[in-house]
């Protein structure tokens, strides 16, 4: 894994915690929990994507390993 992926990981891992804080704080008012409410599923979508693209990676590296190792020649 590189550190890109690595840090796209944590990140994720970041927006879904802020997301789990957001979801278990009580409202304290109800323009609070509406902006509470957008600015988790803003966190929700970022972690999204941030998912989408370490699996994307995480496939192209493994596919990058797979072609290298094909091509590499046998030790005999």
């Amino acid at each position: 894994m590189t550190s890109d992926t690595l840090r796209k990981i944590l990140v994720a891992g970041a927006a879904v915690a802020a997301l789990s804080v957001a979801a278990c704080k009580k409202p304290e008012a109800p323009a609070a929990s509406e902006a509470a409410a957008s600015e988790a599923a803003a966190a929700a979508s970022d972690a999204s994507a941030a998912a989408s693209s370490a699996a994307a990676a995480s496939s192209a590296a493994a596919d990058a390993s797979a072609a290298a190792m094909s091509a590499a020649p046998a030790n005999k």
